[in-house]
């Protein structure tokens, strides 16, 4: 075994010609992914606003972006094998189409159930997106080069968890938080006029019969892959989620724009950087992640009253979380090889679950507790992401041969 990412389908005759990645394609997928993470994560900076405008509490305003990734949880698997025989860029238009309407209603919406309603419809929407972008990359990649162009595609990810609270907080602050929602539909809309354009599309796949969840669930190494993707997602969505509560703890409310801005720069850094090396060193990577993010919150527990050092915690947790989708997705795709499509909507799923999971428990814990607990409770989960990691040498994580 090797870190090498192993693309679960082959390119075709037309990608397999070409000596390099097709860029205009790729960001399409990259634009997809983008829009329909930040569109998860936006309320999350828009938390205070919009409970006045709902007349509910932050922590119940918090379950917007809850209920989003529980529908996205619930929505990947069925809606992907729903899908699967239909041309690709098809399903791509009608996802993204979800989170325009969706997003232009929920501006307008002033009533909370109305506006749980028309979120768990978005993330509806996200759950036909994620599990697609993976395989439709690597159909389009030369030979040799899917575990890249994965990358690439997926990149969009991070990136708009990374920049999803502070443009949702910049755009308030010129307006409302329905100006968040109108200018997230915009662009999605945009992305719609991209895809139409650059995206070739590419014929469906009908799943596999022979490959049942249950016999992808045993494969060696996909249960601790999965295992610590759900701990790490769910201990950044604990703290990432209420971010705005534990800024306010440490006093340093009046920098919440700047934190921001640190975290999402180091998140694209980490994106550049992950891409250049996820071929060839996926093991190491996913380690370094899993236990740098630990040592981020283990500082922002115990040293929130020092600015400077809250400012160096974020940053290197920003460039240990940049890439993770990236790294946990190509190790579950190495892990599954044939059967890495179940797997990779097992992967959305369990990533999904783990978003609306950090944010329901999140909120507990700022209700019955306090918020300091959020840093140990987030603690904890990645002392056994970073264990499972580092342990997961021979099918999991394994070393280079």
């Amino acid at each position: 075994m090797t870190d090498t990412i192993t693309g679960s389908t082959a390119p075709t005759a037309t990608a397999a010609r070409q000596d390099r990645l097709p860029g205009k394609a790729l960001l399409g997928l990259f634009l997809a992914g983008f829009i329909s993470i930040l569109t998860e994560c936006l309320p999350a900076g828009l938390l205070p606003e919009m409970s006045r405008t709902l007349d509910t509490s932050v922590s119940l305003t918090g379950q917007t972006v809850t209920i989003y990734a529980l529908a996205t949880a619930l929505g990947a698997i069925p809606l992907a094998r729903m899908t699967a025989a239909w041309p690709r860029k098809h399903v791509l238009q009608l996802a993204l189409a979800m989170v325009v309407v969706t997003n232009v209603l929920t501006a307008l919406s002033g009533n909370y159930t109305l506006t749980l309603a028309l979120r768990f419809a978005a993330g509806l929407g996200t759950g036909l997106i994620w599990p697609l972008l993976g395989g439709y990359a690597a159909r389009l990649a030369p030979a040799g080069r899917q575990g890249r162009a994965i990358a690439i595609a997926l990149a969009g990810t991070p990136i708009g968890l990374a920049l999803g609270i502070p443009l949702g907080t910049w755009l308030s602050s010129l307006g409302s938080w329905q100006l968040a929602f109108y200018a997230s539909a915009a662009v999605s809309a945009v992305t719609m006029a991209w895809v139409l354009v650059a995206l070739p599309n590419l014929p469906g796949q009908p799943v596999k019969a022979r490959f049942t969840i249950p016999q992808v669930l045993v494969i060696p190494g996909l249960r601790p892959i999965l295992f610590a993707l759900a701990t790490y997602m769910i201990a950044h969505n604990i703290i990432y989620t209420y971010i705005t509560d534990l800024l306010s703890y440490a006093e340093m409310t009046d920098q919440t724009g700047w934190i921001l801005f640190t975290f999402g720069i180091t998140s694209v850094l980490s994106v550049l950087v992950v891409g250049t090396h996820i071929d060839r060193h996926l093991r190491t990577l996913v380690v370094s992640s899993t236990v740098l993010f630990a040592a981020c919150v283990l500082v922002l527990a115990v040293f929130a009253d020092t600015p400077a050092l809250v400012y160096v915690a974020v940053a290197v947790w920003g460039f240990a979380f940049g890439s993770s989708p990236s790294l946990f997705i190509g190790a579950a795709i190495n892990a599954t090889k044939e059967s890495a499509d179940v797997a990779q909507s097992l992967t959305i799923t369990v990533f999904s679950a783990s978003i609306a999971a950090g944010g329901f428990i999140g909120g507990l814990l700022l209700v019955n507790l306090s918020t300091a607990s959020i840093t140990w409770a987030a603690l904890i989960l990645l002392t056994a992401a970073a264990a499972t990691t580092v342990a997961g040498t021979k099918h999991a994580f394994p070393q280079k041969a």
